[in-house]
């Protein structure tokens, strides 16, 4: 038994270096992407400037090219994280030595930031706890933050809409927030609220969660935002506060909408379906879920929303 131990502790300890290697080697690259960068053109569209270092997708570049010609409060707060490796902050906390709050449930994110030595070189505050519209400022404001930020992110995978909502306590110049793209680019719906909402509960899809491109976009303008693109996987949306955005552009959710490719959905049976451009299927999956509409500030079942 002790043997076993000793070889799994053993194991541990080198997969950690090999990793730290791997995640040195990733941010050496990202910071030559980074000064590439610098000598283009001013992009034709935001994809274009989208380049991966620990984001999921090009996340990291977009941040980098909207950060950079905004010149924000050097300030975030990610809502969603995981256990932090794979997240869209990380890579201005470490090459603009930003600061900010990291919000998850679990401990994982914190266990990281310990483990890899970034509890101690950047400013970064791990907070534990499910995150609801009712607590979501009094986290923020727990973690020593408020006034104007420069990033706001959140990726939820549920009531990501009236999280974003709910925010008062601080205002940030540039908001990344994941969008469904099951529902499609035309019509403003997100999920229900629910302070206990979780997406693996909602539906045996996986599919139920979040809000369309067209919700999101209609609380950010409300919100005096404008929709100046989304990532090229069909993700993200990226928003900028119309007192700071200057000419950058200015997306109707139509222009800017695209249709993710990601095949996570799953069957009654709990096995992958690998269904991809077929969001019809799954949207008949889910046609008795009840979506809330925004324009019409009304719940109404997907097959009538859809006209399934």
């Amino acid at each position: 038994m002790l043997k076993k131990r000793v070889m799994n502790l053993t194991q541990r300890v080198i997969n950690h270096g090999i990793q730290a290697k791997i995640d040195e080697l990733r941010f050496t690259v990202g910071a030559m992407e980074s000064r590439l960068a610098t000598l283009l053109p001013h992009p034709e569209r935001l994809q274009d400037t989208e380049y991966k270092v620990f984001s999921q997708g090009g996340e990291d570049g977009i941040l980098e090219f909207l950060t950079s010609r905004l010149s924000p409060p050097d300030v975030f707060i990610e809502i969603g994280v995981g256990d932090y490796t794979e997240s869209n902050t990380r890579f201005l906390a470490m090459k603009d030595n930003w600061r900010g709050a990291i919000i998850d449930s679990g401990t994982a994110h914190i266990d990281f930031l310990r483990c890899n030595g970034m509890a101690w070189r950047w400013s970064i505050s791990p907070v534990s706890a499910f995150v609801t519209a009712e607590n979501i400022n009094e986290l923020i404001h727990g973690a020593g933050i408020e006034g104007e930020i420069g990033v706001l992110s959140i990726d939820i995978d549920g009531v990501d809409y009236w999280v974003w909502k709910a925010i008062s306590t601080v205002s940030p110049w540039v908001v990344v927030i994941e969008y469904n793209s099951v529902f499609g680019p035309d019509n403003a719906v997100t999920v229900p609220y629910d302070p206990e909402f979780v997406s693996s509960e909602a539906h045996h899809s996986l599919q139920f969660y979040g809000a369309s491109l067209s919700a999101l976009h209609h609380l950010g303008v409300a919100r005096g935002y404008r929709l100046v693109g989304v990532g090229s996987n069909g993700v993200n949306a990226f928003f900028v506060r119309n007192d700071v955005a200057g000419h950058l552009w200015d997306l109707s959710p139509s222009q800017a909408f695209v249709r993710s490719r990601v095949r996570t959905a799953r069957g009654a049976d709990g096995k992958l379906t690998y269904t991809g451009d077929d969001h019809g299927q799954v949207l008949h999956s889910m046609r008795d879920k009840l979506l809330h509409v925004v324009d019409m500030r009304s719940n109404l079942p997907i097959a009538e929303v859809f006209g399934i």
